[in-house]
């Protein structure tokens, strides 16, 4: 989505009343700089996985629920119990968890 696109996507919502003045402020404030606010957009994808590392002060075991907590924005409980349940399935998580503990780089 184009940067224009996605202004007058915002302006939409802020005519609804869907955002606040100072939502809309922000989210105006993020397109124009360029920044995502943790989401991966279409084109800085590559960005965001590029910057995903394992934290060194919200860790359990290696960090990565912390790490992946940083960069999008969720709690890193969030984190925990989805690695969790994915244990539950056929042991997914375990492999996983140690796959992104061995290949991310510590903060």
């Amino acid at each position: 989505m184009s940067d224009s696109e996605e202004l007058n996507r915002l302006a939409d919502l802020h005519q609804r009343g869907v955002l606040s003045d100072e939502e809309f402020a922000q989210a105006k404030a993020r397109v124009l700089n360029g920044t995502s606010g943790g989401r991966s957009g279409g084109g800085d994808a590559g960005s965001v996985l590029n910057s995903l590392r394992r934290s060194r002060d919200d860790r359990w075991v290696g960090g990565v629920c912390g790490g992946l907590a940083q960069i999008t924005g969720m709690a890193s409980w969030f984190w925990r119990l989805a690695f969790t349940l994915l244990v539950l399935c056929a042991g997914t998580g375990v492999l996983l968890y140690l796959l992104l503990w061995i290949f991310l780089p510590e903060d």
